[in-house]
């Protein structure tokens, strides 16, 4: 089970950490985040499969994902937020190596999804 966390409002080129812990199962092949805004598409944002980390093109530079082993969770750093980031966030866990990455379908445990909003 994944629980996501850490959402909220804040102003353009502020910074938000997003949190995802998971109970239960403590092991992944991949963990990432994904992002769904209004009358759009879900879209890969970023994942981290071992030490090996992967962005989508508009946070490069911008977004980090990081896991605390001990505490089970998974972090997602956004910074220099910009309004087109501006979305319900989801984490998920792929739990097998084979399908790609950036795709959700590829996914088989999500959280519940927080809000961020970044206003201008």
């Amino acid at each position: 089970q994944l629980q996501a966390s850490g959402g909220g409002l804040v102003q353009a080129g502020a910074s938000l950490r997003l949190s995802c812990a998971a109970s239960g199962r403590t092991f992944w092949y991949a963990t990432g985040w994904f992002r769904q805004a209004p009358g759009k598409e879900r879209e890969f944002v970023a994942v981290r499969s071992g030490a090996n980390t992967d962005y989508a093109d508009s946070v490069k530079g911008r977004f980090t994902i990081s896991r605390d082993n001990a505490k089970n969770t998974v972090y997602l750093q956004m910074n220099s937020l910009k309004p087109e980031d501006t979305a319900l966030y989801y984490c998920a866990a792929k739990s097998t190596y084979g399908s790609s990455w950036y795709l959700s379908s590829s996914y088989d445990y999500w959280g519940q999804g927080t809000l961020v909003t970044v206003s201008s």
